[in-house]
């Protein structure tokens, strides 16, 4: 069923290969084809930064208009129905579309599940998605760091060395290296999502969940142990890309309230923000003049005369 894009993703892989021998390197080695499998994440994440930058600005409104949700699920908390049907009309309303939070992970994973099925029709020596019998030959026998492109980490020996490993073990090891890179980094990646999600969101009530699913990430480097070699270096350099991605972009849109938010959001640096409000308050309080002391009254109590004065002149 989606073998068209299995014919995309290898062609791709085919052509950028054929970009890379024509610059020099060896066609036959492991950098060749590693280097490809990189810029085919590269040139899959680029199309994806629109994206990207959508689900930030969805994830922003999202925020804005948190407080209305919150009065929404107190007002209708006896009423599912009409919770939804309301929170769908303030979604619209504010033009959010929930589903674009999500968007630039489920477009990557049809990529991911493509090369995965290219590289195993590679090494299973089959010449289709795009690749010819000499092209997959070439890609069987490309070693990286001594383990063969296509190999995963329950391959037999007799399996690692059809592949062209020379050492089965040392190619185990670096297998074993590359599904702990992948689980390290895609701990990384959705720690610093959630970072940003806790800031956003304080009181979502999903946190604790995706909490749970970030300490499970390391996990993750236990599937990679059933994935070909070349679908490690996809995850891994698809991870890191995530990582500097965010972190940039993120700086450039901090969240609201935090410091630095205004200045960015009135096109300065996050740092000029409370920089202007301090001088504006210095030069406000030099501005204003100071109160004039005002003059004391002094009252003038009468004096107080003696009794033999009292009376009118005295005695005579």
């Amino acid at each position: 069923m989606l073998d068209w894009l299995y014919n995309i993703v290898g062609w791709t892989l085919a052509r950028i290969h054929e970009g890379l021998t024509f610059v020099g390197l060896n066609p036959d080695s492991g950098w060749a084809w590693g280097l490809s499998i990189l810029l085919l994440t590269v040139l899959m994440r680029l199309l994806m930064v629109p994206l990207f930058v959508k689900q930030m600005n969805t994830q922003r409104k999202m925020q804005e208009i948190q407080p209305k949700i919150m009065k929404l699920r107190e007002r209708y908390k006896h009423d599912r129905e009409r919770l939804n049907r309301e929170s769908m009309k303030l979604y619209q309303e504010s033009g959010t579309n929930p589903i674009m939070g999500c968007l630039p992970l489920l477009l990557q994973m049809p990529v991911f599940f493509a090369l995965f099925s290219v590289l195993r029709s590679v090494a299973e020596g089959n010449a289709q998605y795009g690749f010819s019998e000499e092209l997959a030959d070439s890609a069987r026998q490309a070693l990286i760091f001594e383990a063969p492109i296509a190999a995963q980490f329950n391959s037999s020996p007799e399996e690692l060395l059809a592949l062209g490993a020379t050492n089965p073990v040392l190619a185990k090891v670096v297998i074993a290296i590359a599904c702990v890179i992948m689980g390290t980094t895609t701990f990384l990646t959705m720690r610093q999502s959630i970072k940003r999600s806790t800031t956003q969101m304080p009181d979502n009530p999903m946190m604790q969940t995706q909490k749970i699913m970030m300490y499970m990430a390391p996990l993750f480097g236990l599937f990679g142990l059933m994935m070909p070699v070349g679908v490690l270096v996809y995850w891994v350099t698809s991870n890191v890309w995530t990582m500097v991605q965010q972190h940039f972009l993120y700086k450039n849109q901090p969240t609201p309230g935090a410091p630095g938010a205004e200045g960015a959001k009135s096109g300065g640096t996050p740092s000029n923000g409370p920089a202007k409000g301090m001088l504006g308050r210095k030069k406000a309080a030099e501005s204003t003049p100071e109160p004039k002391e005002q003059p004391k009254i002094e009252r003038k109590q009468p004096k107080k005369q003696p009794r033999s004065k009292r009376g009118g002149g005295g005695s005579q």
